[in-house]
């Protein structure tokens, strides 16, 4: 393979014009693509430096990735020769790439030829489970209380809510009102679990739908309120959102080492699909 068969840009309207059609082709596998570029697509202000690039072999998109030279890598399904054709051309831009995020075989790919290329060391960050609605399952009997939108009085909860979720799953970064709009957690819908007093208990949030394709995150219930099916009941909440909005994939992650969260999911009628894993890289000090 050559090398210039990787097409670079960091025009996105451009990008999703060329490799737009091979993201809708798998929703599902495709959904942190989809989301992402829709949400640079339509954020005031630009990419940040975003680089989005597109591989084409006889005039046929077969994979994308995108990142900021200094932040952290997405690509879509690779073969460990195209992952180092990918990361050579990377490196002789000058990026220089925090982590990279895919399938678990193409994330595991990259690191091993990033690390080739560059000497970073990589380490296996969090290993995730990709899982599709199939039949939505209800459990049997829900917890008392009921499902409500969360609006803008709720806001400060929210934002309390997302800081913890980071914390819990080892992400990076502080949620505030100043950092609010930067963060994944802006630009999403969200729901509360409420008991009949109305007290919030767990929230759900709902990506805008893209391509047909829908991905709840996060789900979190706070650590003392845990173990009284407040999770599942909100999960249910919003995966019913988004059937009734025409979703026709309801998607979402889980951590593939938590059995409580994946059992839970499954219970639901979640179906498998896929393993993601995430690498951080570490330089050496120059």
């Amino acid at each position: 393979m050559r090398s210039d068969d990787w097409h670079l840009t960091e025009d996105v309207n451009d990008f999703l014009t060329r490799a737009g059609a091979f993201l809708r082709s798998r929703p599902t596998h495709h959904t942190m693509a989809l989301t992402a570029t829709e949400k640079l697509r339509t954020r005031q202000g630009g990419t940040d430096g975003v680089v989005f690039g597109r591989l084409e072999t006889d005039g046929e998109v077969r994979a994308i990735f995108y990142g900021a030279p200094s932040r952290a890598l997405n690509v879509t399904c690779l073969t460990p020769e195209q992952a180092d054709v990918l990361a050579g051309q990377i490196v002789a831009l000058g990026h220089c790439h925090s982590s990279v995020t895919s399938d678990h075989s193409t994330a595991t790919a990259f690191a091993e030829a990033w690390r080739r290329h560059t000497g970073a060391t990589p380490t296996l960050r969090s290993r995730l489970h990709l899982y599709r609605l199939g039949a939505l399952t209800p459990p049997a009997k829900a917890p008392p209380g009921r499902g409500r939108f969360a609006g803008e009085q709720d806001h400060e909860r929210l934002m309390r809510w997302c800081q913890e979720f980071t914390a819990d799953v080892g992400e990076i970064g502080s949620i505030n009102a100043a950092s609010w709009a930067g963060t994944r957690f802006a630009d999403k819908s969200y729901t509360f679990w409420e008991t009949p007093d109305g007290t919030p208990v767990s929230m759900a949030g709902l990506n805008p739908m893209v391509a047909g394709q829908v991905r709840v995150d996060p789900v979190y219930t706070p650590p003392s309120l845990r173990g009284r099916g407040y999770a599942g009941a909100v999960t249910v909440e919003v995966s019913r959102a988004a059937l009734a909005a025409g979703a026709t994939d309801v998607v979402l992650f889980t951590d593939a080492a938590n059995p409580t969260s994946n059992a839970l999911y499954q219970g639901l009628g979640y179906r498998p699909v896929t393993d993601w894993a995430v690498y951080g890289f570490a330089y050496a000090r120059t």
